[in-house]
């Protein structure tokens, strides 16, 4: 491993501490090295925030400032050049007088993409972009996603019994995951803008969708949104959804539910987000674009097997994960993880890309990747 690629890890490892914090930002991590020892280390740590550039640059010691001429920046990300909610990063660098910058991949907003690069060299600075770009970009395949298409990032998540059962025939699903499982999806919920499920999963699990974790860091958390897909409005009024932190809750529902009964989710406190109907159901494209007009860059879809089904046709799934338990349940009944009508033939499947295969206490985590085209142009995910 080269000197630039240690250095552009230990960046990386910063930008991951703002997971869940910078949403629809990205996470980026920035160094200041001098003749090989870091003088300085910051990240982007919360949305609105000053960015990764700034903390590293302000956290050099009075008594190293005059080395910031020698030094090299390394940044996970292209800085910006553009007057956001913060100054342009580009402008600060030139005024410290930093002569060379290492980034690991260039800025795929619009706004910035290339444009940082060419401020920095215009200016005489050395600038060398690429260095682990693969690794910096699967870091921020959320924002990658997010920016260039305004749909959020979202993720299946599955819990099911190695015959793929997710319950039982009496649709008892507590708990077929052991608690090192159940904990690291909480930590997703917080890393993650919103999470959703469908309305027979609140009728049968009646879940609160939060975050029930010990602080995890400084800040603790943040729950996230909850997304309830219900095309007749047939979510109990008494759901635990609707009476903990309602005001999180969106009912994505259509004109096939009683009016009346919208306005009394209203009343509880949740939003009620009206959606055409497609397929007898909630149109999931509309509930994406919706959703990526509100900011929301990133949904964890929980259940139902119903809802999987239709998100994987309707092509919404950019990820998949699955937790699988070495138990067996059987029953013809019982709900598998992605139910609905299903693909007629096999080659119909959808395959997924990129597998990651981890051990999590007793249960095994798989995770892949899907690669579907939105409107004609095909969605890169390393």
């Amino acid at each position: 491993m080269s000197d630039d690629e240690k250095f552009m890890k230990r960046a990386a490892a910063l930008a991951k501490k703002g997971m869940g914090w910078v949403n629809p930002n990205p996470l980026v991590g920035a160094l200041i090295v001098n003749n090989g020892h870091i003088i300085g280390e910051g990240y982007h740590e919360f949305f609105g925030g000053p960015h990764a550039e700034v903390n590293a640059i302000g956290s050099v010691l009075p008594e190293n400032k005059s080395l910031l001429a020698d030094s090299t920046l390394y940044v996970t990300l292209e800085p910006c050049s553009h007057q956001g909610k913060t100054p342009p990063c580009t402008d600060l660098i030139v005024d410290k007088g930093i002569r060379h910058v290492v980034i690991g991949m260039t800025d795929p907003n619009p706004i910035v993409n290339g444009k940082g690069i060419k401020s920095l060299q215009a200016h005489g600075i050395a600038v060398e972009v690429g260095c682990l770009e693969k690794e910096i970009r699967t870091q921020n395949e959320i924002f990658v996603k997010y920016i260039t298409t305004k749909l959020p990032f979202v993720v299946l998540k599955s819990a099911m019994t190695l015959d793929g059962k997710i319950a039982t025939v009496t649709n008892a699903s507590r708990w077929i995951t052991g608690e090192p499982s159940r904990k690291l999806v909480h930590q997703m919920r917080q890393q993650l803008s919103a999470v959703m499920v469908g309305v027979n999963t609140v009728k049968f699990d009646d879940p609160i969708l939060n975050i029930r974790l010990n602080k995890i860091t400084a800040q603790g958390w943040k729950n996230p949104l909850k997304i309830i897909v219900d095309t007749h409005g047939r979510i109990p009024l008494e759901a635990k959804v609707l009476s903990n932190d309602p005001q999180l809750t969106v009912l994505a529902t259509t004109a096939l539910a009683n009016t009346e009964k919208l306005k009394s989710i209203e009343r509880l406190g949740a939003q009620v987000l009206l959606c055409p109907v497609k397929h007898n159901r909630v149109d999931l494209g509309f509930l994406m674009q919706s959703l990526g007009a509100m900011d929301i860059d990133s949904v964890m879809i929980e259940g139902g097997s119903t809802l999987a089904f239709s998100a994987f046709q309707e092509g919404i799934v950019d990820k998949v994960i699955s937790f699988i338990a070495p138990k067996i349940l059987g029953g013809a009944d019982a709900p598998t993880a992605v139910g609905g009508a299903g693909f007629e033939k096999m080659d119909e499947a959808i395959p997924l890309k990129n597998i990651r295969i981890k051990k999590i206490g007793q249960d095994v985590m798989i995770i892949g990747l899907i690669d579907f085209v939105h409107d004609h142009k095909v969605i890169y995910h390393s």
